[in-house]
């Protein structure tokens, strides 16, 4: 099975920052995504990892790789205060309603954090752009807010433990 992997945001434009341990959410699932790249590496599996050059080429540019599975990953940002995870997926997609809801629920889990659930977006909403226009179920997780420092530093510090439970997951998939 192929999977692809995709980075939130770029170099340029790093997305959501937490101000008091100045990372952003492009540092964090650059050093997530690649972790559970290599978890993947000697498996049934092939990852392959996404960054984001033009967001409105990213749909076809992982459409042309026919991967069987999207994850993209990003980190929630409101008020420094909110908390949890949550994972998007497309409206009519019942394969990526399952499979948000699944991963949403054990990162919440391992985190220790609420869990905010699986939400469906159509093209219209944040995100649904990526979710409509790829092949492939697609799945956008957001496994804690950056913003909110407890949040960033349980992720820090399970960082090797999420890629292991992605991992896990997509084994059994």
């Amino acid at each position: 099975m192929n999977i692809a992997l995709v980075v939130g945001h770029s170099k340029e434009s790093q997305g959501a920052v937490n101000m008091s341990l100045g990372m952003t959410e492009f540092q964090y699932n650059e050093e997530l995504v690649h972790t559970i790249a290599c978890n993947l590496l000697n498996t049934q599996h092939k990852a392959l990892v996404f960054y984001r050059n033009r967001y409105r080429d990213l749909p076809f540019e992982i459409n042309a790789k026919s991967p069987d599975l999207i994850l993209s990953f990003h980190c929630n940002a409101y008020n420094t205060r909110v908390s949890g995870t949550e994972a998007l997926y497309y409206h009519t997609s019942s394969i990526g309603q399952e499979i948000a809801t699944e991963l949403s629920l054990k990162l919440s889990q391992l985190l220790e954090i609420p869990n905010r659930g699986a939400k469906p977006k159509t093209a219209e909403d944040r995100g649904g752009y990526l979710l409509k226009y790829t092949v492939a179920p697609c799945v956008i997780l957001e496994p804690f807010f950056i913003d909110n420092t407890s949040d960033l530093q349980k992720g820090l510090y399970k960082l090797s433990d999420i890629a292991d439970e992605i991992a896990d997951f997509l084994h059994k998939l």
